[in-house]
């Protein structure tokens, strides 16, 4: 059982830059692969970022990729994400999510363990 701790999010202008923090209990963080994921009102939850246990190759939405950088800290148990450049359309609720292994995937329905939220909101 993992559970997760988004925090970080807020109010900033376009063009700003935000670094959201997730914080994991139990001792086996080290062994998931971790992503973000983002909801906006009236939208799907989408993929935005993956990373595996080793943090390694990372993997990117296109529209975040040259802006965002994902990382870990396994010895803190924590997720990052640095957010740069914002725009009004990264508006959304952002979450951290576990994977079901060990490595980095894009898939929503395959990673098993989900934090509540962190709301992110970028002002024109």
């Amino acid at each position: 059982q993992v559970q997760l701790v988004e925090s970080g999010g807020g109010l900033v202008e376009a063009g700003g830059s935000l670094r959201l923090s997730c914080a994991a209990s139990g001792r086996t963080f080290g062994t998931y692969g971790m992503g973000w994921f983002r909801q906006a009102p009236g939208k799907e939850r989408e993929f935005v970022a993956a990373i595996p246990w080793s943090g390694g190759i990372t993997y990117y939405a296109d529209s975040v990729k040259g802006r965002f950088t994902i990382s870990r800290d396994n010895a803190k148990n924590t997720l990052y994400l640095q957010m740069n450049s914002l725009k009004p359309e990264d508006t959304a609720i952002y979450y951290c999510a576990a994977g079901s292994g060990r490595y980095a995937t894009r898939e929503k329905n395959e990673y098993k363990y989900w934090g509540q939220g962190t709301q992110v909101t970028v002002s024109s």
